[in-house]
């Protein structure tokens, strides 16, 4: 695909930002289950009649501050009343998260990534039936020098249409612990860089990190109004071993 056609498909994206008010206001939301919550989700087109799907997140997950690795755990759910028939997860990392594999699924070409996006795996699933939910072991690493989010949609075989959309939601602390094994993030949080005397040496100050990201290129799911759904074009292509993603603009800026 020329760089001219996937600028084109990717259009413009809003700003993904979520101010403290929004974290505090999805504390304690009827999504939260156990160590997991729906936080960050929305759902976006019709699903099918009597099918209600959903994902949930890990509430908080431990970056080790050797290796950067993480696990996080995502489901992916069917609260409905008939089987949900064939659809697809996505799991895409943004910034300092990186989604290194999701067990049973497969890797995003990186050609094919949207922008602002460095990872990201589809997972194939046949059919989940109703009151049913399936759940995924997340590798990842966390960059704690930046912030960091993740994005689950889910999705229609082709992609044409995004039923429920979690994310870009952040992971972060407020309060980083570089000389303990490992450092506690939870989710909805926006990660506070900082430079310990034996970091990097940067001298731009703890708000260096959003230089380096690029909240302009991000979609959200949330409160307001402006929501970008996630949209695949063409054939499913996960069964052959890869997957094909964009980020589409509203149907009806598309159609004008």
């Amino acid at each position: 695909m020329s760089s001219h056609r996937k600028a084109a498909i990717v259009g413009s994206l809003l700003t993904a930002s979520f101010t403290s008010v929004m974290i505090l206001g999805f504390t304690a939301s009827a999504g939260d289950e156990g160590g997991l919550s729906n936080h960050g989700g929305k759902a976006m087109d019709a699903a099918p009649e009597g099918v209600k799907l959903s994902t949930l997140l890990s509430k908080e997950i431990k970056v080790d501050n050797k290796s950067k690795e993480t696990d996080i755990t995502g489901v992916v759910k069917n609260e409905g009343s008939k089987a949900s028939g064939e659809i697809r997860l996505l799991v895409v990392g943004f910034d300092g998260m990186t989604v290194k594999n999701v067990e049973g699924c497969s890797a995003i070409p990186e050609g094919d990534l949207p922008d602002g996006a460095n990872s990201g795996f589809a997972c194939a699933i046949d059919d989940l039936a109703a009151g049913k939910s399936k759940t995924y072991a997340i590798d990842a690493t966390y960059d704690l020098s930046k912030q960091g989010k993740i994005c689950l949609p889910v999705q229609n075989p082709d992609g044409s249409k995004t039923f429920w959309q979690q994310g870009p939601v952040p992971f972060g602390t407020t309060n980083q612990s570089p000389n303990e094994p490992a450092t506690p993030l939870l989710l909805g949080t926006d990660n506070s860089p900082v430079t310990p005397g034996s970091g990097d040496g940067d001298s731009d100050g703890g708000g260096g990190g959003g230089k380096d990201d690029k909240p302009d290129e991000l979609p959200q799911t949330g409160p307001d109004d402006r929501v970008l759904p996630l949209g695949m074009a063409g054939t499913a292509l996960v069964s052959a071993g890869a997957a094909g993603l964009w980020w589409n603009h509203r149907r009806a800026r598309q159609e004008s």
